[in-house]
């Protein structure tokens, strides 16, 4: 079991169990340490719109199996025990509240 410490300090759990579930996709296979770099550098980290302690972490890689693409890890955070849920390559970024980068004010507001 991986232990991955992500951008906002919690330590994240990948199962055996998890890691079988997302290599079910064949261009998951040995994506490991993309998964740990997304989590822990990721480029956008949102909170799910239909789960308030799911957060969804997105990295952009050239290079992946299926092109360039962003990864999204999705893991169970705001609980005792944090877990990944799934992992997979997808062209865009889900709805939701963003956390990371943080949004920017408009002009006009402060």
């Amino acid at each position: 079991m991986d232990e991955i410490r992500e951008k906002f300090g919690r330590f994240v759990r990948l199962t055996p169990e998890r890691l079988a579930h997302i290599e079910r996709r064949k261009e998951m296979v040995g994506q490991r340490a993309k998964i740990r770099e997304t989590l822990t550098e990721p480029d956008v980290v949102r909170r799910s719109r239909h789960d308030p302690k799911v957060y969804l972490y997105y990295k952009r890689f050239e290079e992946t199996p299926v092109s360039e693409k962003y990864l999204l890890v999705v893991a169970k955070v705001e609980v005792e025990s944090p877990f990944v849920i799934t992992a997979f390559f997808t062209d865009t970024i889900k709805a939701g509240e963003q956390l990371w980068p943080k949004p920017k004010r408009e002009a006009g507001n402060s």
